[in-house]
């Protein structure tokens, strides 16, 4: 086989393969023994005709038209092995040259990852966020802990903003009553605007007994969209007590004695969560860093995947939450354009940071053994509700292990990165890394419930990675 490779662009290759038809005698093989079951020839059980007379009973032309489609796909994957082309998605194939006892020739072009090298990344500084948390934010964690401990308690007066109200609501469309469109005794807070728009200016103001119309757009329902006068009765009008910030209430909504004690156990506890923040941010900054300081060319067909992915999983999202797409754009304040514009950008950066993630792994001789396959097996099964033997049957089976693999690569990638980076909060303070030894406190014999069940596959996986590099 002669194969010659053309760069159209730094993404994108045209091999030029020609085999001589001696090569193509495997493929005639198969071909045979696939169409001998097939076709029924007198004098000759099923499978045993000769060549022959399958090319008499078929057509020479059906044969070698059939030998042609199963040799392409194996001629193309052992050319690009052979070159050490990284291909990208599927090929454009066109056969240029088919002749019988001579001569197959066939072109193949196929995106390819680019070829670069990855900078010197031991230099990174990321700045984070402070961990500790300031006077203000204790407060208000300390505000949401008294507010959990809040009573209701009737107000012998008319609706306020903030107040608590037991009502009942019916609405009617032209005079005709809606009877999907009607509860009673539903709990609201005035003022947080949470089921129709023109309800909390109505409410405020009425009694209790007392009963109100006003018109306004149904949001969901058969009747979504439509004009409807909506009819709320008040029931009760109640307020929130909070109890008062002393030790009594200390001793009541903790282990803790004092206040002091408290506020200080909230501090602590807020440093811990805002510390795991800060690494997590500074993961997010380097790699944002290291993909700011390299310049690629990306493929247009793996971006535009990566962008239908996003679009999609939004969509599936916004079902899921009974939103459309519209009032989605209107809380987010954004226009269909600037929405498209930070989906693409998000797209094309997640690509090119696949793409030098992967580069730094083969640089730095990266590869994932079966504990750390299985321990991300584990971390996404808890993610998606679901058994880590689950999750790890459906990857072997819908072969979505190399994702995987690769994901955990590109992760160990990321690590080496944080390792060399210099990390400091925003008052100039170095931040310390937590150790792989003690993020993996624990770990270790749980992510063995599941090796086993990636254990061949991951096998394998390791095989051709250290065949392609």
């Amino acid at each position: 086989m002669k194969t010659d490779v053309e760069e159209l662009s730094p993404t994108r290759v045209k091999l030029t393969i020609e085999v001589p038809f001696e090569e193509l005698e495997h493929a005639f093989d198969v071909t045979y023994k696939s169409l001998a079951k097939q076709v029924r020839i007198k004098g000759f059980r099923p499978g045993k005709a000769p060549a022959r007379l399958i090319d008499r009973h078929v057509g020479r032309g059906a044969v070698i038209s059939e030998a042609v489609n199963h040799a392409v796909p194996e001629l193309y994957n052992e050319a690009i092995q052979k070159e050490e082309i990284f291909a990208l998605g599927q090929p454009d194939v066109e056969v240029t040259k088919l002749e019988d006892n001579d001569e197959l020739a066939f072109t193949a072009e196929v995106d390819v990852r680019p070829k670069f090298d990855v900078p010197d990344y031991e230099a990174l500084q990321v700045t984070v966020d402070d961990a500790e948390a300031t006077e203000d934010q204790v407060e208000e964690q300390v505000g949401n802990l008294r507010e959990r401990f809040s009573t209701l308690v009737g107000a012998d007066r008319p609706v306020q903003h903030g107040d608590h109200v037991s009502i009942d609501l019916s609405a009617a469309v032209d005079g005709e009553p809606l009877e999907d469109v009607q509860t009673s005794g539903l709990s609201y807070e005035v003022g947080t605007n949470t089921i129709l728009e023109g309800l909390d200016d109505t409410l405020t103001g009425m009694s209790e007994g007392e009963s109100a119309t006003f018109s306004t757009k149904l949001v969901g329902g058969e009747h979504e969209g439509r004009e409807a006068d909506v009819t709320v009765t008040v029931h009760s009008v109640k307020v929130k007590e909070l109890p008062e910030l002393d030790d009594e209430f200390a001793q009541m909504a903790s282990e803790f004695d004092t206040m002091e004690e408290l506020r200080a156990d909230v501090r602590s506890r807020m440093a811990e969560v805002r510390r795991l923040q800060q690494l997590n941010q500074a993961r997010d900054r380097a790699l944002e860093n290291l993909v700011e300081s390299v310049e690629i060319p990306l493929p247009d067909s793996v971006v535009d995947e990566e962008l239908g992915r996003r679009r999609q999983s939004l969509e599936q999202q916004l079902t899921q939450s009974g939103l459309t797409k519209e009032s989605y754009l209107e809380s987010a304040e954004q226009t269909e354009e600037e929405f498209e514009e930070e989906l693409k950008q998000g797209a094309t950066s997640a690509v090119k940071a696949g793409f030098i993630l992967d580069q730094l792994a083969l640089q730095e001789e990266l590869a994932a053994d079966n504990n750390e396959l299985s321990q991300y097996v584990m971390e996404q099964a808890q993610r998606m509700g679901v058994s880590p033997d689950q999750l790890a049957q459906h990857l072997v089976e819908s072969n979505q292990i190399q994702v995987a693999y690769t994901e955990v690569v590109r992760s160990k990638a990321l690590d080496l990165v944080m390792e060399k980076a210099t990390i400091t909060d925003e008052s100039g303070n170095v931040v310390e890394q937590q150790s792989g030894d003690e993020a993996g406190v624990g770990e270790a014999e749980s992510a063995a419930d599941t090796e086993e069940a990636v254990e061949e596959s991951a096998e394998e996986l390791e095989s051709d990675e250290a065949e392609r590099k």
